[in-house]
């Protein structure tokens, strides 16, 4: 039986293909493969790939994204292990070099004892806040951008990436911040990082979706529309964690 490679479309019988390597048996996204094999997959193994996808998400992360959920796989690192070892490397840098959480994770609040109370369960917790947004961020984006036909855990995985990104943004920032700790230059530099990220995600659901009939104009809006949206989405998830987690302590 004849299969075709989806990283470089060759006609191949094998279970590799013998251009680029990538298995045959690739296909589309879906839940039952996310749960039993890329999530499993992701946290047993580690692949290659990791510094090929770093260089693809800040130069054309929608285009390479997109590429990746349809099929060309073979280069680059698993999105499952991505993001954990990103929020790892958020985590050490946290605990190290005297960088607070919520400047990595970039999360801003007016009310001091919300921040307080977000830096020591983000401090125990690393991946929480950042792993139960991405359900939420993903069926915002399917909603906005449902003409595209990407299924739920097509988002899901298209989100983690784009997470991931936001993510190193605000650990490159905070570690130019760190050197002017406690001046105003440090707190304009969070802003900033916080701009870079919104602006990052107009970016990637940009070129992510442009491929699927939009016109620029309304692609655009579409884009940063869905940003905005979402940027106000994580910051009620967090506060209503941090609510819950306090109802559950008031309880005892």
């Amino acid at each position: 039986m004849h299969n075709r490679c989806l990283h470089c479309e060759r006609e191949v019988e094998e279970k590799f293909c013998p251009n680029c390597g990538q298995k045959t048996s690739t296909h589309r996204y879906s839940l039952k493969h996310f749960l039993l094999h890329d999530v499993m997959h992701g946290v047993l193994h580690l692949d290659k790939g990791f510094f090929y996808t770093l260089k693809e998400l800040f130069t054309r992360p929608g285009h390479s994204i997109r590429e990746y959920v349809q099929g060309k796989r073979a280069k680059h690192f698993n999105f499952f292990t991505f993001i954990f070892l990103v929020i790892s490397i958020g985590h050490f840098i946290g605990s190290f070099a005297e960088v607070k959480q919520t400047n990595i994770m970039g999360y801003v609040s007016e009310n001091k004892d919300i921040l307080t109370e977000f830096e020591k369960v983000s401090k125990a917790n690393p991946k929480l806040f950042i792993l139960i947004q991405i359900p939420f961020v993903a069926l915002f984006s399917l909603l906005f951008f449902r003409r595209s036909k990407q299924n739920y855990t097509e988002h899901l995985i298209l989100n983690t990436y784009k997470a991931s990104a936001e993510i190193l943004i605000m650990i490159a920032v905070a570690l130019i911040a760190a050197l002017f700790k406690g001046s105003s230059t440090a707190d304009l530099l969070y802003q900033t990082g916080a701009v870079l990220s919104l602006l990052y995600a107009i970016w990637f659901y940009y070129q992510y979706f442009s491929s699927f009939g939009y016109s620029k104009t309304g692609l655009f809006f579409r884009s940063l529309l869905t940003a905005l949206f979402i940027a106000l989405l994580i910051a009620f998830i967090n506060s209503f964690v941090l609510g819950v987690k306090a109802g559950f302590e008031d309880a005892r």
